[in-house]
């Protein structure tokens, strides 16, 4: 007798688990032997071309707790507003990696990155895009990865014109995607779950 072909039910969502760290930054756990350093904790080196820049922030849940056990991924393009490939001059051959990965401190909660200020990208249109940092939170309670984007306070004219920012409604709620220039080449991009201060996250 043939065998019933019932489609099989979606498996449920299970949160990252509190081991995410173990199997994405084992140095970090203090596990050594698997990695020389932890995949993503360099983007740039001192050769990388671009505005040399860095990114520190938190990540905050709905009590205004920060959340010490994430991690956070970032993808950019480089300062030419190319993504990195393994063809010639895309970034990879510059010293810049385009992706990166941190752990929140797990007592403080902060994270950063060290990086460059990346280039403008076109949108799916060829309309220009702000220059922006694209992010992917992981952590303990989360079942799906958050994204979001960090574009740069220092520059108003580009964001005005960002397809996506301009896409975002309430116009207001578009702030909470703008880290702030802290002098020097830093910057501060903090993250809120939920809440009046709400981070906007994509559906992508």
């Amino acid at each position: 007798m043939a065998a019933s072909k019932k489609p099989l039910p979606e498996s449920p969502s299970q949160t990252a688990g509190p081991y995410v760290h173990i199997g994405l930054l084992p140095n970090f756990c203090g596990i050594d032997g698997v990695y020389a350093s932890d995949p993503g904790n360099r983007l740039v080196n001192a050769d990388t071309r671009g505005e040399h820049i860095s990114i520190q922030g938190c990540i905050y849940d709905g009590d205004g707790e920060p959340l010490r056990d994430a991690v956070v991924e970032s993808w950019q393009a480089d300062a030419d507003g190319n993504y990195p490939s393994p063809g010639p001059g895309h970034g990879v051959g510059k010293g810049f990696s385009g992706w990166g990965r941190a752990a929140c401190d797990l007592h403080s909660g902060e994270f950063g990155f060290e990086t460059i200020k990346p280039g403008a990208v076109p949108y799916a249109d060829g309309r220009p895009q702000a220059p922006h940092i694209t992010l992917w939170i992981v952590a303990r309670g989360i079942n799906i990865g958050l994204h979001t984007r960090l574009y740069f306070d220092d520059e108003a004219a580009a964001n005005a014109g960002d397809p996506l920012l301009a896409a975002i409604e309430p116009r207001e709620r578009a702030r909470t995607l703008i880290a702030r220039g802290e002098g020097e080449g830093a910057y501060r991009f903090d993250i809120y779950l939920q809440g009046p201060r709400e981070t906007v996250f994509l559906d992508i």
